[in-house]
């Protein structure tokens, strides 16, 4: 009797001791330039709720994207794999211009997505905001958004089932307008919100969902997926100024306000505030004209710097190494596609049976506890519908590979090499190609290898054509 009831009080220890599962929110934020937020160097528009993010946690410079452009982006983010496996190479638009483009209508629900994994190991999982990974414009047929393993969702108007439709209103306007009216016939309820206030409404649906979540003593992860900086830009009445990127500016500095209450209410109650954590970066480099790349060369669409270069801040007080909030990592390389497997470590779940993450375990990294990098070289082959971009009609290289502080970009055959040490020189101003050919014979054979490993998709065909750079 004596031995049973030590052997119950040691359980009952061990079952004290366990921490829970901590909680995971995801903000994803459409177009935002490398340079953008106030922490990471804007002096033109102030960030307070982000920079406290930081301040309480970390900056992460040199975070990469997997795409420099949306859908492939987000797709990577969900699935830890490269996008081109489920050839959602550019932006998912209407069934015409995918096939042209040879791309899928939609991201296939076979594929490894983090909600899904969570949710198996107890998660309440929601997603509140942009998908743009099937359902939009005449692809009607695609899977809910809660196909993918997600309890509840709320989106916009590229995804299938619940949304919220933006109003839009300037100063002059006794009413206000709509825009993509015909995103209505892709699920419902409908709300219509202003553009302005979106955000704020998408924070509004997260929070009870959060609350609800903590009650029942389960594990929340969301994405909050904000579209507020992606054109055409619609600020508060109050707050509307003339030119892009003033415009720009005020949506921005807006967005931040409405994200507050979120971060807020995260830190609020104790249990959440030191189990949580909060990771916000951007899906692709700035919209030319708008948001800031800061010092990196290139933008949106391409694959310079400036377009696959994204801020990452993680905030998780709780469960970072002591000493680091507050700190700078700008050692560290890593891309969207290791937050996966990276949160699916720390979230203590099983990896998928049968699954290969592209990605890399890094949350050591992310918890500040190391500042180790991915070990494997990251690759990029630009979206097929960008070979030539900008008002001067730049043609843009093919792919992309960064292996240590090598940066280089080529053709799909790996012709044209350019090689740029981005220790030395980030914003890839200085070709070193012809001083290194060793270099870039080894890592043009290795991006050309790597395109030929992945589906295809029509980026030769359209190269060829030379077409622009026209879409979202």
């Amino acid at each position: 009797m004596l031995l049973r009831s030590l052997i119950s009080l040691v359980l009952l220890a061990g079952f004290a001791a366990a921490k829970p599962s901590p909680n995971i929110v995801v903000v994803l934020v459409d177009d935002l330039g490398w340079g953008d937020f106030s922490c990471f160097g804007n002096k033109e528009a102030s960030t307070p709720n982000i920079d406290r993010l930081a301040k309480e946690g970390m900056q992460f410079r040199q975070f990469y994207v997997n795409s420099s452009i949306c859908s492939p982006s987000r797709c990577a983010l969900t699935t830890g794999q490269y996008p081109q496996r489920w050839k959602i190479t550019s932006f998912l638009e209407n069934r015409a211009a995918n096939e042209r483009r040879g791309m899928a209508q939609w991201l296939d629900p076979k594929a490894p997505v983090l909600a899904r994994i969570l949710k198996e190991k107890g998660y309440a999982t929601g997603h509140f905001g942009k998908w743009h990974l099937g359902g939009q414009r005449d692809v009607d047929n695609a899977p809910a958004i809660t196909s993918y393993g997600f309890d509840r969702s709320l989106t916009n108007f590229e995804g299938m089932g619940p949304k919220l439709l933006p109003l839009t209103l300037k100063p002059g306007d006794k009413e206000p307008g709509k825009i993509w009216q015909d995103a209505e016939r892709l699920g419902g309820p409908v709300t219509w919100t202003l553009r302005s206030k979106i955000t704020g409404s998408f924070v509004d649906a997260a929070i009870p969902f959060i609350d609800a979540a903590a009650k029942e003593k389960k594990p929340f992860f969301i994405n909050l997926w904000p579209d507020d900086v992606h054109s055409p830009f619609w600020p508060p009445v109050e707050s509307w100024k003339q030119g892009k990127r003033a415009q720009y500016l005020a949506v921005l500095e807006n967005m931040d306000r409405q994200l507050g209450k979120l971060f807020d209410h995260l830190r609020a109650t104790p249990e959440i505030r030191d189990n949580t954590i909060v990771l916000v970066c951007s899906d692709n480099g700035p919209e030319p004209g708008a948001g800031s790349a800061g010092s990196f060369r290139g933008a949106k669409g391409t694959l310079w710097e400036g377009g696959i270069r994204s801020p990452l801040v993680v905030w998780a007080p709780g469960l970072m190494e002591e000493g680091k909030a507050g700190g700078i990592n700008d050692r560290s390389v890593f891309a969207a596609f290791d937050l996966a497997p990276s949160l699916v470590k720390i979230a203590g779940a099983p990896a998928p049976e049968g699954v290969a993450f592209d990605g890399e375990d890094l949350s050591a990294t992310l918890l500040g506890k190391s500042d180790a990098s991915r070990k494997a070289s990251i690759f990029w082959r630009r979206p097929p519908d960008r070979k030539v971009t900008g008002p001067q009609g730049r043609r843009q290289p093919d792919l992309a590979v960064r292996e240590g502080n090598w940066k280089l970009l080529c053709e799909y055959d790996g012709s044209q090499g350019r090689l740029f040490d981005l220790a030395t020189d980030p914003a890839e101003s200085k070709n070193i190609a012809v001083e290194k050919p060793e270099i870039v014979a080894r890592l043009s054979k290795a991006a050309v290898e790597w395109h030929a490993s992945m589906p295809p998709d029509e980026g030769p065909k359209l190269g060829a054509r030379k077409q622009g750079n026209g879409g979202k």
